[in-house]
């Protein structure tokens, strides 16, 4: 076996793997000259890269080597330095130029990754170029010899922090936002040590442009890609009791957590409750239906059926994908979508050149809370329909016989319909519905389940959960 086996790294959207084992310094290198001769072989000849970090010990170092191999093969490399992903994105939208993003997310402190985009943020994945850079960077790594560039590229140093919050700023005005309870409207961040924590003072804080009438408490801003009070992926219950207990003990109207790379975001009411992404999706969706009547919605399969509902309710068209952001951006240009929206809290926009940006959906949930006199917890309410399961995580040796297994038994159910866009989704005369997919980063099957009560949702989970870890 060669000792770089990239295909254990190279996922559907992205490159995530353990430092040094699986993602070192040769292998950036490679995949930024492999990057290069792909580009070139599909005919799209490139001239510059954005390379942007989080703040993983290990970001600025593999970085630093992709930006040698890019401007070795050519390219001229724009060195934006710490980062979060939707940053990267504005750079990449901003500039037309290609971009690269190291971070692994909300992935332990192990881990690292690389994201790669087309300019105008366009994704990179496993249909657009994604195995091909892959097979060639393997190559490369197994001793074939890189194209030469007829003249090497440049590395040049451009902080991009504060035309990123003034970009943010010109789509969600919140310069107006009204006083409540007689002082500014409260909101508890927990960056969870991720890269919210730089980008947060700067859009909502006046690290960089005038202050918002608006009262941030952090928590957690210090950068540590080591996690020390979390892991920085808000999705699982534990991982926000701090944010929780923040936003009851300030009486804060609301409470935003961010995951590592800030990308994602996650919305807790002021009472301290969970608002499942499927309600903000929603809710930012109505917004934008109230801008661009008649557009077109993205919401993943496992989304609530609320979501296309509300769509339609409000005069928009909704249009069902598989999960994952690379599949989602290029549904969002397709179909000239305005807004997608996804069960993990990833938050689409065609005014960000169709990519997901955790920081602007969590200022759509600001202005929308300002511009009525609701607590959260109501305002959500509207968008709030059925009981679901939240997405449960099993480690499983065999996932096609376990994903067989399900689809024999609840498939054969009375009226059931089956399909397979993503992993396997079955449908029940009753509106009820259950999702099983393996997970395109981790060894996991990812089980959701929802249902028009909450004793059918209980019922139809433990039986799925049953047949997935049998």
């Amino acid at each position: 076996m060669a000792e770089h086996d990239l295909t254990q790294i190279v996922k559907a959207y992205d490159v995530r793997g353990k430092v040094p084992d699986q993602l070192n310094e040769p292998v950036a290198r490679a995949v930024a000259a492999a990057l290069v001769d792909t580009l070139r072989d599909r005919g799209e000849p490139a001239t510059q890269i954005v390379v942007a970090y989080d703040m993983r010990e290990s970001s600025p170092v593999l970085a630093a080597a992709f930006a040698a191999g890019a401007a070795a093969a050519g390219l001229h490399v724009i060195d934006t330095g710490l980062a979060s992903t939707d940053m990267m994105y504005y750079a990449s939208g901003a500039l037309d130029a290609y971009g690269a993003m190291f971070t692994a997310s909300h992935n332990p402190a192990q881990y690292n990754g690389i994201k790669l985009c087309r300019p105008g943020a366009l994704p990179i994945g496993q249909d657009t170029g994604l195995v091909q850079i892959r097979d060639r960077a393997q190559a490369l790594l197994d001793g074939a010899a890189e194209t030469p560039a007829p003249q090497p590229g440049t590395v040049t140093r451009h902080d991009l922090l504060a035309d990123y919050a003034a970009h943010l700023r010109s789509l969600v005005d919140l310069s107006g936002l009204p006083p409540r309870n007689g002082r500014p409207m409260t909101v508890v961040v927990d960056a969870g040590n991720g890269m919210a924590g730089h980008t947060v003072p700067a859009v909502l804080g006046d690290a960089v442009l005038p202050a918002l009438p608006l009262r941030v408490i952090p928590l957690y801003f210090e950068l540590d890609g080591s996690f020390p009070h979390h892991e920085a992926n808000p999705l699982v219950p534990e991982n926000i009791v701090d944010l929780q207990r923040a936003v009851r003990e300030h009486g804060a109207d609301l409470g935003i957590a961010f995951d590592g790379d800030a990308d994602r975001c996650f919305v807790v009411d002021e009472r301290g409750d969970a608002v499942s992404p499927s309600a903000v999706a929603a809710l930012v969706a109505v917004r934008e239906l109230a801008k661009y009547p008649g557009a077109t919605i993205i919401h993943n399969l496992i989304t609530s059926t609320a979501v296309p509902e509300i769509v339609a309710e409000h005069g928009g068209r909704p249009v069902r994908t598989r999960v994952g952001h690379s599949f989602i951006k290029a549904e969002m240009a397709r179909t000239q979508a305005v807004f997608g929206g996804e069960h993990s809290a990833h938050y689409y926009f065609r005014e960000f050149w169709g990519a997901d940006t955790g920081m602007l959906a969590a200022m759509h949930v600001l202005a929308a809370l300002g511009e009525q006199d609701r607590p959260l917890s109501e305002l959500v309410y509207q968008y709030t329909r059925y009981p679901s399961s939240g997405e449960i995580n099993s480690i499983v040796d065999d996932q096609q016989a376990r994903l067989a297994a399900v689809e024999q038994a609840l498939g054969a159910e009375p009226g059931a319909t089956v399909d397979h866009l993503d992993g396997l989704t079955v449908e029940f005369p009753d509106g009820s519905w259950v999702n099983v997919r393996p997970s395109n980063t981790e060894p996991l099957l990812r089980l959701n389940v929802e249902a028009r009560d909450p004793d059918r949702m209980t019922a139809l989970r433990d039986r799925a959960l049953a047949l997935v870890r049998s």
